[in-house]
């Protein structure tokens, strides 16, 4: 059997068709609703970053070309203790390195933030040497525990196969494959413990074939540091219900046995129209997520995470790393630590956010400002900007 692609582009492909089809049917298909006018009061708006974000070099406002030129004042500059996660496969090496190469030009060739990346196999020295010479940081290569990869043993791998067997009958994107729940387990409770990670803080992550269509002349990873925030996202939209079938009655479960954990003005709303008897489907899509790693190392959610891996979902259904992210960020996090990165240019196919207005400009996307799904219908991010 082939082995996918990690690429989380699972819950999209299917509806690519649909979204196509119902633009073929609606010409005027594109969101008439401007974001300026849905973003939540305080906070920044067009995606303006806070003061204490932004590198200063003696002038006022963004620095200048000449600014980020002057090695010397950036390798000076105040830093957080902040990372590139990736999560890749030899055979990745050409379509990730048109996102690496992207980030680079956009923002880290004067950020210099290091890459850690990851494999399931050891790295070639091919995939080391392209990637390194991609950048001026430091790159840092690391195989994953086979416990934290592989489907553990007691999983039941009869009633598991069935399960399979159904999600192929319901033609169920990688609803055959082990090793796509593979992946999505280790990302949603396994990459933040891996040894490479321990000492950092922050991390970005980047997977193969995306493009960041806007220059950064600030530091998101100052802003999670310095406004608290523990979750960062560009595109939300909803899941597949076929692949969580049971997830939240195992969400209802622990919250049930752990009300303690969730804080006062969380971000349910997000999750739930209901105050959480029933799930929305909502999800940030983690295929692009800048988070707090001391976050998913906290007690909630480690336990949550264990929870849930015994119920056994992640091999009996398809339980996927961005529900489980979300509702782990939406229920034990304050609604004001999750934050919409609404001005950084991002796009994994089939669905893009292109900063709209003043956030365009400022960042000179190269972005179709009419192509972006932020308050499409299939799209969530009205659900986060209406919390506010």
């Amino acid at each position: 059997m082939m082995i996918p692609r990690w690429r989380y582009i699972g819950i999209a492909a299917g509806f690519v068709f649909l979204l196509h089809l119902l633009a073929s049917i609606h010409p005027t298909y594109r969101a008439t609703t401007s974001p300026f006018n849905l973003l939540p009061s305080g906070g920044w708006k067009s995606g303006q970053p806070p003061d204490s974000a932004v590198p200063k070099w003696g002038g006022e406002g963004l620095p200048s070309a000449d600014d980020l030129r002057d090695d010397a004042a950036l390798d000076g500059r105040r830093r957080a203790n902040a990372v590139f996660v990736v999560l890749a496969r030899n055979s990745d090496l050409w379509p990730f390195l048109d996102s690496m190469r992207q980030m680079e030009d956009r923002f880290n060739h004067w950020a210099k933030y290091d890459y850690v990346f990851l494999n399931d196999d050891d790295f070639s020295d091919e995939f080391k040497r392209y990637t390194q010479s991609m950048t001026k940081a430091k790159c840092h290569y690391g195989k994953i525990e086979p416990d934290h990869w592989h489907q553990p043993e007691w999983i039941d791998e009869e009633k598991a196969t069935k399960a399979r067997e159904e999600m192929i009958r319901k033609k169920v994107i990688y609803g055959h494959s082990v090793p796509y729940r593979n992946m999505c387990r280790f990302n949603s409770g396994f990459f933040y413990r891996h040894p490479l990670l321990a000492d950092y803080d922050y991390y970005w992550r980047i997977e193969p074939s995306v493009k960041f269509f806007c220059d950064l002349n600030y530091d998101p990873f100052l802003v999670m540091k310095d406004e608290q925030k523990v979750y960062g996202f560009t595109l939300s939209l909803y899941e597949y219900i076929e692949t969580i079938p049971t997830l939240w009655d195992a969400v209802k479960e622990f919250i049930q046995e752990h009300p303690d954990y969730l804080p006062e003005g969380n971000a349910m709303q997000f999750l739930s129209d209901d105050g959480g008897e029933t799930y929305n489907k909502c999800h940030f899509w983690s295929n692009f997520e800048i988070g707090d790693l001391n976050f998913w190392r906290s007690e909630p959610y480690t336990e949550f995470f264990d929870y849930l891996d015994k119920k056994g979902g992640f091999y009996y259904e398809r339980w996927g790393d961005a529900p489980v992210h979300s509702i782990g960020a939406a229920l034990f996090a304050k609604k004001e630590q999750i934050h919409w990165f609404e001005d950084i240019g991002y796009r994994h196919e089939p669905f893009q956010h292109c900063p709209q207005g003043e956030a365009h400009t400022r960042g000179n996307c190269w972005c179709d400002q009419g192509n972006n799904f932020d308050f499409e219908w299939y799209s969530c991010t009205k659900r986060y900007v209406d919390m506010f």
